[in-house]
């Protein structure tokens, strides 16, 4: 019935917000600003209705859950970084129907998660800042989904991506993206650095293995890179424990998936964290490659301590 027709990991760095402000810092994240402007207009052309987060930012110590309120709008200021994202203005249309629907599928499939339609939560900024620049005019309804998870295995936050899926070709009416929105190795710089660490990567590691990474991207190297990723969110200091990049990747099919990714944005540095944004091409799956519950720990498919 419906149709997967883009699926992204997008970078949210609120540098991208201070980059529209006069300072020092104007016009130097133009770039990721971009990148996330041909994924608005690469959605648009695929005749997109709806773009799903997987929000990084959004926190969550039960549960996995699904803002679907009928409208978003207000002002956010970060808690995290009030220095570089204050009083920004955001407005966009949410889809409830489709929240709900991506809730009961999950639920269907095992992985516990509630969708909140009728709520005064207010989206965190790993969405509110690719809806900036995607979603200017408004033309899209957005769904976020918490993605910064605490108490999670990887492998349900696969299954979720997977049942999400399912859900939007089986028996939704439209047709929707899939935004992973997180960084790769995400160690900021220490507190007092950051200046000196605003376009570098914490350390030659990091970098090496986000690089590493990004090969394996686009060269496909799906079978590799997913028994790779729980000790790759450990040792890159994963965001959100890349729960994202799990659904993501749940999304594509997970070790079965055969495509290629394209930077839009090439790989880059933000405040010793290294982003990027990148399109992977959707292609058919049957699942088959989808962790089952009970493999959680024997697989090794498990939450990532905090470092």
């Amino acid at each position: 019935m419906g149709k997967v027709a883009l699926v992204a990991k997008v970078t949210h760095v609120p540098s991208m917000y201070l980059s529209e402000l006069d300072g020092l810092r104007k016009g130097t994240r133009e770039d990721a600003i971009e990148g996330h402007r041909e994924i608005g207009r690469r959605c648009r052309a695929l005749g997109v209705d709806t773009i799903v987060v997987f929000d990084s930012h959004w926190l969550v110590n039960a549960s996995y859950h699904v803002n679907c309120a009928a409208d978003f709008k207000g002002l956010y200021t970060s808690n995290e970084l009030p220095h570089f994202i204050s009083n920004m203005d955001y407005a966009f249309p949410g889809n409830s129907a489709l929240g709900t629907l991506l809730a009961k599928a999950c639920n269907d499939a095992g992985v516990e998660t509630l969708a909140h339609h009728a709520t005064t939560l207010a989206p965190e900024y790993g969405t509110l800042v690719p809806m900036r620049y995607m979603n200017t005019d408004r033309h899209f309804k957005v769904v976020s989904v918490s993605a910064l998870c605490m108490a999670h295995y990887l492998n349900d936050s696969v299954r979720l991506g997977w049942a999400m899926r399912r859900a939007v070709e089986e028996h939704y009416d439209g047709t929707v993206a899939f935004l992973a929105s997180g960084s790769l190795s995400h160690r900021f710089a220490q507190n007092g650095l950051a200046p000196q660490y605003a376009f570098k990567i914490w350390s030659p590691f990091l970098e090496t293995l986000d690089r590493q990474v990004v090969s394996m991207w686009q060269q496909g190297d799906w079978k590799n890179f997913c028994e790779m990723l729980p000790e790759y969110a450990a040792k890159g200091h994963g965001e959100g424990f890349m729960h994202d990049t799990a659904m993501m990747l749940g999304t594509l099919g997970w070790s079965a998936y055969d495509g290629h990714a394209e930077a839009v944005t090439p790989y880059f540095a933000a405040s010793g964290t290294g982003q990027i944004n990148a399109v992977f091409p959707v292609t058919p799956q049957d699942g088959a490659a989808i962790p089952q519950p009970q493999a959680s720990s024997a697989a090794g498919y498990q939450a990532v301590s905090r470092l």
